[in-house]
């Protein structure tokens, strides 16, 4: 029987409280997820920091401290500050381009700042510390922010991310962490450029520019130096007449090419039309796909239909004579 798939805690518990803070994570952690992520950028002086977006407007009071310093396209990059300017931002539940109004209405209360920005280092140590004291192994999930951006900025994002990574310990293949990113051609130099043994996720998207990479040659392409294949959950699965799930042709060409699965992103407040609540989504993919992990807004739904599934498939086995 195959493992029950992990759970990866999407930018922290970012059902219930803001993306990427020290309190959404250690939630997650709380709320039993396997795997914590961390989306990288760089700040001005070359720290790593735990931010989606390249830029600070959706989710921080930028636009009230720093008035005048956005680009030309009006947005506020994380790049053109310091971490000392960074520090003094507050962190608020994300907002919809341009407006006031949260992408998510009944999450976090968007107008209470309690939060800030944290770097990568301070996120190990943080999860470090709860293994310590836990006794538990969760791992870290870090994605490669717009590298080529990075690199045109005077900054190697992937190289710094790995030497941070390697300061506390994690650097073979066993060890438990995943390295994720969109760009194809930066992953790849990853691996063979930067040796790194750590296990390597390719993220992909729907559209043309992902048409050739998700072929089956593409795949096996793709197989020569990652691990994982990491597409929208959408990607893998075919919706009958009857609404039941089916996986798709990308979910057995990934498994042919001997790429494991890790979907993204599930969450309650974004259903599609054949699922009527977050528990339904996820227990009729988890039977449909067989994945290695999937991300998650609120990850302790998740560890419970998990953990049901696991419950159920192995009754049979607990009641045959």
């Amino acid at each position: 029987m195959p493992a029950p798939p992990f759970v990866i805690a999407h930018r922290g518990a970012s059902g219930y409280l803001p993306e990427h803070t020290l309190e959404g994570k250690a939630l997650a952690y709380g709320l039993g997820a396997d795997f914590l992520e961390q989306d990288v950028v760089a700040s001005r002086d070359g720290e790593l920091v735990v931010l989606h977006d390249l830029y600070l407007d959706d989710t921080t009071d930028v636009a009230q401290r720093f008035p005048d310093r956005h680009r030309h396209d009006g947005h506020f990059y994380a790049i053109d500050f310091d971490l000392e300017e960074l520090r003094r931002l507050k962190v608020f539940e994300r907002r919809r381009p341009g407006a006031a109004e949260a992408v998510y209405e009944d999450r976090f209360p968007g107008g209470i700042g309690l939060f800030r920005i944290n770097t990568l280092e301070e996120e190990i140590e943080l999860v470090d510390g709860l293994n310590r004291s836990t006794g538990r192994r969760v791992g870290l999930y870090p994605e490669i922010k717009n590298p080529r951006w990075h690199l045109e900025h005077g900054i190697d994002l992937s190289r710094r991310l790995l030497e941070c990574l390697a300061r506390h310990g994690y650097r073979e293949p066993g060890d438990a962490v995943y390295v994720q990113c969109f760009d194809a051609a930066e992953l790849r130099r990853v691996r063979v450029d930067l040796r790194c043994r750590l296990k390597l996720v390719q993220l992909v998207g729907q559209g043309p520019a992902y048409e050739d990479l998700l072929t089956p040659e593409g795949l096996s392409r793709v197989a020569e130096y990652a691990d994982s294949l990491g597409p929208a959950y959408a990607q893998l699965v075919s919706v009958g007449d009857d609404a039941t799930l089916k996986a798709s042709g990308l979910a057995g060409a990934a498994n042919a090419a001997r790429l494991t699965l890790h979907p993204y992103t599930f969450r309650r407040d974004v259903l599609p039309p054949y699922a009527a609540t977050l528990e339904h989504l996820l227990e009729s993919f988890l039977t449909a796909v067989p994945v290695e992990g999937l991300f998650c807004d609120h990850p302790d739904l998740a560890v419970r239909v998990r953990d049901r599934l696991a419950r159920e498939a192995r009754a049979p086995e607990l009641t045959a004579p």
